[in-house]
């Protein structure tokens, strides 16, 4: 008898909601951010340092790894930056000590603005437009508000 109860509630529920979704039209709409921000990065890398057999090399090296540099502190000011740490202490002097830090995210729509060499390092400069951002956004994942309900 109880079963039959129980089967009866959850049967009724459920036309009940099955009612309850039918009877209306919902007309979304894109809602804009109010403003948008603009990041800048600067990557820097040894020019000496690079593997390479000529200074041509070198400096192709450097290029892309300031470039590297530069997305990765794109990454942290969007994304933050994760902290992991450890520390051992025995007779009441600390023994081992490390951090280790990790980034991981995806930037889309960042603009080189400038990359030069400057003494013993190469630099890159980024830009990120979050309106460059949200036009890219909004090709993929379409985010919306309701904009009307009509009830019938």
């Amino acid at each position: 008898m109880k079963k039959w109860i129980t089967l009866g509630s959850v049967l009724a529920v459920l036309l009940l909601s099955g009612c309850a979704s039918q009877d209306r039209y919902i007309e979304w709409e894109t809602q804009a951010p109010e403003s948008f921000p603009k990041l800048t990065a600067i990557g820097y890398a040894p020019l000496d340092a690079q593997p390479g057999d000529t200074q041509s090399q070198k400096v192709l090296m450097a290029m892309q790894a300031s470039k590297i540099a530069a997305y990765r502190e794109l990454a942290e000011q969007v994304y933050g930056q994760q902290l992991s740490a450890n520390s051992s202490v025995n007779d009441w002097v600390l023994s081992s000590d490390s951090i280790q830090t990790s980034v991981s995210g995806v930037i889309r729509g960042a603009k080189v603005i400038k990359t030069y060499p400057t003494g013993d390092y190469y630099v890159t400069e980024l830009e990120l437009d979050f309106s460059q951002v949200w036009a890219l956004y909004q090709q993929q994942n379409r985010p919306q508000k309701i904009k009307e309900i009509t009830y019938f």
